[in-house]
């Protein structure tokens, strides 16, 4: 085989990265993000997994919608390292400003129904679910991020949503998912 000559595989990597940096530069140029011009605080965070919608509320009133990445599995975190997130009412419990990704907003899970749940099968529910952003060396993918689902069970931002989210979002903001 001729090394001067790419293989297929090359060429058709060549070739979806290609669309994928074109897709990723119009999504950019195309939909501009608007200041949040919003002041107050959060009273509610809403997780919609199915839509990989995450809603903002303050006084019942939708604040903005981000488009979020979740766990890699699909259905209702059961057990540590199923790579699922969770579904059901949380709250955020602590906020953690040095993140490996980022900015993270750290939530209570497992809760009483979570932790029965994973004991009744045997297994420990694991914890660490946060809502973040993105890791130093994939900071730069921004809202291409939003392509798949990667994340061992948390939900995921691009490093400038979480930036714009994290000091609206006080300590023991309720936080809802649902499928």
């Amino acid at each position: 085989m001729n090394s001067h000559h790419p293989t297929r595989k090359w060429k058709l990597f060549l070739l979806f990265t290609t669309i994928a940096l074109i897709g990723y530069f119009a999504y950019i140029n195309l939909s501009p993000r608007v200041p949040l011009n919003f002041h107050g605080k959060i009273d509610r965070i809403l997780i919609e997994k199915s839509a990989h919608r995450m809603t903002l509320f303050s006084n019942n009133q939708p604040i903005r919608t981000y488009t979020v990445s979740l766990g890699r599995s699909s259905g209702d975190k059961i057990h540590q390292g199923d790579h699922k997130t969770p579904l059901g009412l949380y709250f955020v419990d602590e906020l953690v400003p040095n993140s490996r990704f980022h900015l993270a907003l750290h939530l209570s899970y497992p809760n009483p129904a979570d932790r029965a749940q994973a004991k009744s099968i045997g297994f420990d529910p694991g914890g660490n679910i946060e809502i973040h952003g993105l890791p130093k060396l994939f900071a730069w993918l921004g809202p291409l991020h939003h392509f798949i689902d990667w994340t061992d069970g948390c939900i995921a931002l691009d490093n400038k949503e979480i930036e714009e989210i994290y000091p609206l979002i006080p300590l023991h903001t309720p936080v809802e998912i649902r499928p």
